[in-house]
């Protein structure tokens, strides 16, 4: 199992952020999490992470029980790839060296680096479709050419856990399309073990994320297959609006407020 939550609370400031997340996600599965701004994803995505700890509950990540393990290896079995990542990236740092950084899960290259692990740097970056990006400052890229980077730096470590964190945001409309390919991509030639997407735009959602969870108010709304989730009636609930549901051309949808 990659992730077992039990009665997971997360309490900031005496004010509940999350509030009884009970969620297992299984090998091979790929999660979508959607949710408004405020919903709770991000702190759900600090506490698989290790970036906070929940306040009571128990969490397992990746088999490993909080409180009885390293978080510092956890942090190296899971990819993260994520909007605010991409801005935290020095801009003088080549592409290559920012894809390395991946190994030891670090922003910058705070240890001895051998020549093989520098080769498996750029063989992963060509692999992610970013050949021209070698020897390239990451301040001079486009936003889309930056999350190539990312998302290189983000497998170098092979993880067993692939999170995408708002990926698109910032991104323009062919460079979101171009983006969306890249993570069906990675989904199809099985990487990893499963594949974690969040967002609070629906239409984001590629085709490959076969699980939805809806997170509302700290709280989880509703989990389950996406075939099954995602129906007007239960989004209309969960938005607190009647939606009409518009299919899009290559099997994902959109929403829409129902006509009057």
């Amino acid at each position: 199992m990659l992730i077992n939550c039990k009665n997971v609370k997360f309490i900031r400031e005496q004010k509940p952020i999350l509030s009884d997340i009970n969620w297992q996600m299984n090998d091979n599965e790929n999660w979508a999490i959607l949710g408004l701004n405020g919903s709770g994803k991000t702190t759900l995505l600090k506490l698989i992470t290790g970036y906070e700890w929940p306040s009571s509950g128990d969490l397992t990540v990746l088999n490993q029980p909080f409180g009885k393990t390293s978080i510092p290896d956890l942090k190296k079995r899971i990819g993260w790839v994520s909007s605010d990542l991409r801005k935290r990236i020095k801009e003088h740092e080549v592409a290559e060296r920012v894809v390395l950084s991946g190994k030891f899960a670090s922003i910058g290259i705070w240890e001895d680096v051998t020549e093989s692990d520098k080769k498996l740097a750029i063989d992963m970056l060509s692999l992610c479709g970013g050949k021209e990006l070698i020897d390239k400052p990451y301040g001079v890229l486009s936003q889309g050419q930056q999350q190539i980077v990312i998302i290189a730096r983000a497998l170098m470590a092979k993880p067993e856990l692939l999170i995408f964190d708002e990926p698109c945001n910032g991104l323009d409309l062919f460079a979101r399309e171009a983006m969306l390919d890249k993570i069906n991509t990675i989904a199809n030639e099985q990487q990893t073990k499963g594949l974690i997407f969040v967002t609070h735009y629906i239409e984001e959602i590629p085709t490959c994320f076969n699980h939805v969870l809806l997170l509302k108010n700290g709280q989880i709304f509703a989990k389950g297959l996406t075939k099954d989730i995602f129906n007007e009636d239960l989004l209309s609930q969960f938005y607190d609006n009647d939606v009409d549901i518009i299919q899009l051309a290559d099997n994902r949808i959109t929403i829409i407020p129902k006509k009057l």
